[in-house]
């Protein structure tokens, strides 16, 4: 007979937790690779530690300059797996980071933040918040990064990501909004794709991965109209997935954005047929294309 121990308590998405406490990832493990420079589109790459504890990193996309002196807009970026999983570092997020600084001629700075169960939930705000704050610390070209002190123009930085990415993104567009970044930086727009936030079955497993969690109305989780109306910034696109168990969520955040008497604009894009971020998945995909070229245009304010 199996032990006590060997009983499961909660069976999650993403992982079980047994009685005895243990958790057993269902995807323990992800491939990274290095920063490279790619001859193909010019884009080169690098990483960079901010700090070790907590261990906080990036990894900058520095697309081919037209001039050794050129500015350019700056995307901060946020990788999605429910929290506890994948990384800046992995295949599928290296590459869209480097073809959106490609396509879009921007900086693309992509946080690695702490993941649950090492690190649990709120490490990944934090973390993201610190990395932010690292990123913009540069803004009278003194930080220790040269490629943000010669290349970033801080007057049109854009913060998104995808699941628990878009999740993380509002977080940091209302601490913009409510604490602020150095005066010089402007955060224009905000990208939510497919988020991750309060409102499905995938409630209880955020909850589990954040100890000191509110409950079902924690607003990191679950943001109320109040939190909606003050991000810092002047427009928000969100993406949902027609076949995705988190597009109801994604439609909840628009509508909490249009009752909040938020002062910027907003859109809300809906991929037909398709599943959950698709596009990180399949990025040859034709509808991966056109959510990305709607991106692009939104970061190039077209």
């Amino acid at each position: 007979m199996a032990s006590a121990d060997d009983e499961v308590a909660h069976e999650f998405r993403f992982f079980r937790v047994y009685k005895d406490g243990r958790i057993h990832m269902l995807m323990p493990t992800w491939e990274t690779i290095p920063p490279f420079d790619d001859p193909a589109t010019g884009v080169k790459s690098k990483d960079v530690t901010i700090s070790t504890e907590p261990p906080v990193s990036v990894r900058i996309f520095l697309p081919k300059l037209q001039s050794p002196t050129q500015k350019l807009p700056l995307l901060f970026y946020i990788h999605g797996g429910g929290f506890s999983m994948m990384s800046a570092f992995s295949p599928p997020y290296h590459n869209y980071c480097a073809a959106l600084a490609a396509e879009a001629n921007f900086l693309v700075v992509s946080v690695e933040y702490g993941l649950f169960p090492t690190r649990p939930i709120p490490a990944c705000y934090e973390d993201s918040w610190a990395a932010l704050q690292w990123v913009t610390s540069h803004v009278n070209r003194n930080g220790p990064e040269q490629w943000l002190n010669e290349h970033a123009d801080f007057e049109k930085v854009f913060i998104g990501g995808d699941s628990a990415g878009g999740n993380i993104s509002h977080t940091l567009a209302f601490r913009v909004g409510t604490i602020g970044l150095p005066a010089g930086v402007k955060v224009v727009g905000v990208i939510l794709v497919h988020p991750y936030f309060g409102g499905t079955e995938d409630d209880e497993m955020w909850l589990c991965m954040c100890p000191d969690n509110r409950g079902m109305d924690d607003p990191r989780m679950n943001p109320p109209v109040e939190d909606v109306g003050r991000l810092g910034c002047e427009k928000v696109l969100i993406f949902v997935a027609e076949k995705d168990h988190l597009n109801i969520v994604g439609k909840n955040y628009s509508e909490k954005l249009e009752k909040s008497g938020w002062k910027g604009s907003f859109e809300l894009v809906e991929n037909e047929n398709e599943e959950h971020c698709f596009h990180i998945r399949y990025p040859n995909h034709d509808k991966a294309g056109e959510l990305n070229r709607k991106l692009v245009s939104f970061l190039k304010q077209e």
